[in-house]
Order: C-alpha cells, then structure tokens, then sequence
C-alpha cells in the first residue's frame, strides 16, 4: 500500500458510486458525533465477535479523541508521533551499526598474527554486506537506492511519485542502510540523506492517519507533514534540531511557508530530545549532551587575527569543493554513457557492489596503505580525533591526558599524524566518489563533513606549527587551538558542497562550540560564495540532473536558459473542456474521460472564449440531479443553470515561461492553470502535466 499525497477525493467516481461514498461519509460523521451510536451498531451486528466489547472500546477511543482535540490540533500529536518515531529508529539503527562493527574488529584482532586471515576478514566483511544490501534493494525495492533527497526535493515540489513512499520502499531502505553502515569507514558513507527520506515516508504515512482521524481531507496538511518530516530526519541523526530546521528549509523546499516554521520545530526538537534520551538510557552519558565531545579552551578561544585565517580556510574549502564537484559530475557522467558500467549497473548490481567493495576495502588495510589513513577508526572516532584541540605536530604531546585509547595513535602509525593526514585527503576524495557510484542506500553528507574536518585540521596543524617557530618571537600564539579550523574546515566544505548554510550551525550543534559561531560561519560563507560562482549546480543538483527528475531548480543549474522556454511550446494542446450549454452528456464524458479537478468552462467549442471552470464534485452533483429528477432529452438541463462556473484568478498567456508557470502551482497552491491567447483556450496545466514537460526539458541537458 503506498499513501498518495493528493486530496482521495480527486479521483474519478461515478455518480452512483460518489452519491454511495456521501452517505458513508454522513454516516462516518454521525457515529462520530454520537458514540452511543457506535454501541448500537456494533451490538446489532450478529455477525461480529464481542460486540459488546467492541463498542465498548471504540466509545472510549472516540472519547479520547475528543479529549486530545480540546487541547491542539490532532496533526501536532503526529508531529511529536513522527519526531520521536524516528528518533527511535535512528537509534536502533546505530545500536545495530555498533553491535555489526564490534563484531567486525572483534574477528580482525582474534586473527591477530596471520596476515592472510586477517586481510580475508578486513576486504570480506565489508564486500558481502554491500554485495547483499545491494542485491536485496534490486530485487525487493529498486526504488530504495541512493540518498533520497533528490526525489523528496521533487515531492516537494508538487510531483507525484507514490513509489517512493511506499511501505516496502521503508523497511528494503531500513535493512539495506543498516548493512551498508556496518560497512564501516572503509566505505565511507553516512545515513543523513536516507534518513530524510525514511522521515518522509513515514511522515506520509503519519498524514493518512491524522486525516483518518480527524474525518476530514487536507492537501495542505498532507505537503506539510512532508516538510517536516524532512527536517525530522535530519534532527534525528544527529540530535540538532535548529539545524535541521535550516535543512529542510535551505536544501528539501524551493518556497518555505512560514506556517511551516513551528511545526518543523516542535516536531524536529521532539525528536533531537529523545535521540539525545535514548542515548542517557544506553549509558552514553549522564545527561543529554553533544554528541561529539570536545575540549576547546574556552577562556581564549581564537586570537582575533586568526579571523584571517578562518577566511583563508573557507576560501580553501571552496576551491576544494569546486574540484571535488566537478570530479563527482564527470564520474556520474561516466557512469551514465560507459556501456561496460551501465549493463553492471543495470543487471549486476549486487557483483558491481561486492567488487568496489572490495577494491576499497584492500586500499584501506591496516598493514599496508592503511596505516597511512586511520582506516582502523569509525566515522565517529574519526570525527572526534580531528576536533581534538591537542597540536599533534607539538613534541609535548602528552598521551595520558585523554582516558581510554587515544585515536592519535592511529594517525601517528605511520610516523607522523600531519603525513598520514595528507595521505588521507588525496586517497579518500576519489575513494568517495567511486563509492558514491554503488547502488546502496548511502548518505553522502556525513563522509563530506569528516572530510572538510580533515582539511581544516591540516590546515590547523601549519597554523600551529607556524605559530610555534621563530616567525612568532613572544608566546601570544603558542595555544593555537586545530580542532576549531578542523571544526570550520568541516562546515566550510560541507556547506560549499551542498551550497547551503545549515552545515555551520549544525557544527556547533553536534559540538555544543558556539564561541567558535563566527569563525565557522564566516568560513562558511566564503566558500559557498566561491561554490556557487559561475552557477555550478550543487551534489544534490547534480544528482537530480544525472538521475533525469522533474526538478526545476536543478534543472536551472544545470541550463539557466531551459526554464525560460514560453510555455506554449512544450503545451499539449488537447484537453477536456466543457461549454456552459452542456448537457448531461457532454457532462459524463468528461467526467468520465479527465481525473482533473477543475475543467475548463468555455462560451462555445467555436469561440472558445474562458469563461472560468467548474469543480469536478458539482459535475457529478449535475449528473446526479439529473438522474434523480428523471430528466429527458428534449428537456434536459444545461451546466450553467445547475453548477457554479468559478472565475480563473490566474489566467496564464503562452508566452509565459515554464519556470513562472510552475512558480504560480507551487506558490498559489491550484491544481489547474488555464493557458489562454486573447482570451481563447489554449492549453491547461496542471501537475501531471507539468510533471511531463519537465521530463521532457530535462532529457535535452
């Protein structure tokens, strides 16, 4: 079963049929108002088992609805429904990673001291689980793989696409993701984007059942739910709910509504709190905290001239991420026109997946080009290594002050951390574009996060062991903190790479370092300002562009002159139309041949002048009144004596450009805009409709 996002109303009935549906609903909306109706329902039914407790149970539940109504709104119980929903199953999701990983190092060290086992256990695990997560996605759900985000942007954004709000879509992306992230660091790929569209999905889902509930059909609260549930998905990876606010809004929406603001909100904080719970009840933590720890000083944190090299960094960042996209584009690319990847890609995607696996997973072996790459550390280890506010470069490293094992002594393995660091940067970008190429279900901003953190830790390091040398005679930079440029250098490139903002504040976030907000932002800000130079289209553009969706604002990056061709180019110029003369006939044709909820009304097929349209509901009203009254031929009434003809508010000209005319749906909220040239009838939009043009506009890129 997969919920649909439109009105169930706007399907196309017949009259007996819709005249059957308007008394259940009467009667629906009568047990509702009376539960002791309910009882005497149920009771009369001899048929039903437990009638009596049955009537019982649901005069109670009625009750309750009643109760929880007087309160809010019954869609504010599902925004705190979804929220905490998917905060649990992001936990056991994580709960599940950890156990597959433990596992993992657990064999690696039992086989300590035979190499050959121990390369068999490090390349293996990681090949057969991407091999049957990969397999499992393409013969259960191929609609499973990838991040997600691209195609929830395009639901978004008004297009209809049920198979990606499927149940199955659910639990074949749950399943696939979790043996995915077991794969470790040494795929390098995260959960954000999955997430997002596991939050959507059940979001949907969340909606059907507030309708249900309510007895009442909102489009409106449908979208909004969806809007939510995308920050929700965001907020429950990393328990940030501020900043996955600005995600959903900076990244899923191409117009956000302020009455989305709250809800995204309540229900994004409803979920970063019970992430951060369930972790205090895991033992993690005494109290809900940062997920990532860190010991910034917080007297001095930066010195004020260091704001310059907060700047560089950014402007660094920027450079790197214009590189790093241009190599990601041409690999997607490649992969679309290489008739060798393509038949993989298509008939042997599990064999595909296990060989890449594979491949990556003997680079990265601790004895050989690993050690060269803290390949032994997860991602999360990997992350808290690179904020470590220590100088790694600094002689006086003192390894005792850290309890526990100490992550530095991955990066030193190979003798010195600032050499490994570099290995890491130069082998780990084209490692993650070949790895974004598997079809998994993979987030790609996390692995983009920890990579900028690397950057900025490097860059970190110079600025520390400079400051340490006979360029600085006086002690005033001898405390130069690495782990705030590794911080900035993290949201800087994670920001550049998506072109948005929202990375910045959820670095401070994850951190709990907001004496570090401006330096970070202002990274930030200087390397989405060299990304976004010369109209470069951002990952998740490219990935929309590659993967061929109606999704305009891709589309405009992708071709800035393509959203600008007149609309009566690309028009269909057939459609259902209806005079205002029109007799029942003409009426059950249309109804009969159109699923639109709204049909053009016209003077005369000849003249073709608009006259408005008339709503789908009152045409079946006509056919009604006609059948009810025993209407004849000779006598038969006509439309504008029994329907009300609406007046269009918008009336489009074929010269308007398909980007205005998806700007109106989008931002009006109509189902149907009528095309006319001087008055006549031209051409009508609707979103089926402007779902085909942009598939046509894209297969021109």
């Amino acid at each position: 079963m997969t919920p649909t996002l439109r009105d169930p109303t706007k399907s196309p009935e017949e009259p007996a049929e819709s005249q059957s549906a308007g008394e259940d609903n009467d009667r629906e909306r009568a047990n509702q108002s009376d539960p002791s109706c309910d009882t005497i329902l149920l009771q009369a039914d001899p048929w039903k088992p437990c009638q009596r407790s049955r009537a019982t149970v649901k005069e109670w539940l009625l009750r309750l609805r009643s109760c929880l109504g007087t309160v809010c709104g019954m869609e504010w119980y599902g925004y705190a429904a979804l929220g905490i929903s998917m905060a649990v199953l992001s936990f056991l999701v994580d709960l599940s990673v950890t156990k597959l990983l433990r596992a993992h190092q657990w064999l690696y060290l039992k086989l300590e001291g035979n190499g050959l086992l121990q390369f068999f256990c490090w390349t293996l695990y990681p090949a057969c689980l991407c091999a049957a997560a990969s397999s499992f996605t393409d013969n259960i759900c191929p609609f499973s793989t990838g991040s997600g985000i691209p195609e929830v942007r395009t639901m978004l954004a008004g297009i209809e696409m049920p198979h990606y709000l499927s149940l199955t879509n659910l639990f074949t992306k749950l399943v696939a993701l979790v043996c995915t992230l077991a794969a470790g660091s040494t795929i390098f790929l995260g959960k954000v984007g999955p997430f997002v569209h596991l939050s959507t999905i059940v979001g949907a889902y969340f909606s059907n059942l507030c309708t249900l509930i309510q007895g009442n059909k909102k489009e409106r609260a449908a979208g909004e739910m969806l809007v939510v549930a995308a920050a929700v998905g965001v907020a429950s990876c990393f328990g940030a709910p501020i900043s996955g606010v600005l995600f959903s809004v900076e990244v899923m929406c191409s117009h956000f509504a302020l009455r989305h603001y709250c809800p995204c909100f309540f229900s994004a904080a409803c979920g970063a709190l019970m992430f951060r719970l369930l972790s205090v009840w895991s033992g993690d933590g005494e109290t809900p905290q940062a997920l990532f720890k860190t010991n910034f000083p917080s007297s001095l944190p930066f010195y004020p001239l260091e704001i310059i090299l907060f700047a560089l960094l950014g402007l660094l960042c920027g450079a790197v991420s214009c590189c790093y996209l241009f190599c990601h584009r041409r690999v997607l690319r490649f992969t679309k026109t290489n008739p060798f990847l393509v038949k993989a890609l298509t008939t042997e995607k599990g064999l595909y997946s296990g060989v890449v696996a594979l491949f990556l997973a003997s680079l990265t072996f601790p004895p050989s080009a690993g050690q060269y790459m803290a390949s032994k550390l997860t991602m999360k280890q990997l992350l808290t290594s690179l904020l470590d506010s220590r100088q790694w470069s600094s002689q006086s490293h003192n390894a005792s002050v850290q309890p526990g094992p100490d992550p530095l002594l991955e990066w030193s393995s190979s003798g010195s951390p600032v050499l490994s660091l570099a290995v890491f940067l130069l082998v780990k970008v084209w490692m993650m574009v070949l790895a974004w190429t598997l079809p998994l279900p993979t987030g790609y901003f996390m692995p983009v996060f920890v990579y900028g953190a690397a950057l900025g830790r490097l860059f970190g390091e110079g600025a520390a062991y400079v400051s340490s040398t006979a360029l600085t005679s006086s002690q005033q930079w001898a405390s130069v903190n690495p782990g705030g440029y590794a911080l900035a250098g993290a949201a800087a490139f994670s920001g550049a790479v998506t072109h948005t903002l929202s990375p910045a504040l959820l670095a401070l976030e994850l951190t709990g370092q907001f004496s570090h907000a401006l330096p970070v932002l202002l990274a930030t800000l200087l390397a989405n300002a060299v990304a976004r130079s010369g109209h470069r289209p951002s990952f998740y553009d490219a990935l929309s562009i590659g993967k061929r969706l109606p999704h305009l604002p891709s589309l405009v990056k992708a071709s800035p002159r393509l959203p600008f061709t007149p609309i009566g180019q690309v028009l269909e110029s057939r459609s259902v139309q209806l005079q205002k003369v029109a007799g029942p006939a003409e009426v059950q044709h249309a109804v009969n041949t159109s699923t639109d909820q709204q049909i053009p009304v016209v003077d005369s097929h000849e003249s073709q002048i608009v006259l408005g349209f008339v709503l789908r509901s009152e045409l079946l009203m006509f056919l009604r009144h006609c059948e009810t009254d025993g209407v004849t031929q000779t006598l038969e009434k006509h439309l504008d004596e029994v329907c009300c003809i609406h007046p269009n508010s918008v009336l489009l000209s074929p010269h308007n450009t398909v980007q205005e005319a998806h700007g109106i749906l989008s931002l009006l909220g109509v189902q149907t805009l009528c095309v006319a040239d001087r008055g006549r009838l031209v051409g009508v939009i609707t979103w089926p409709e402007m779902k085909r043009i942009l598939e046509d506009l894209a297969k021109e890129i």
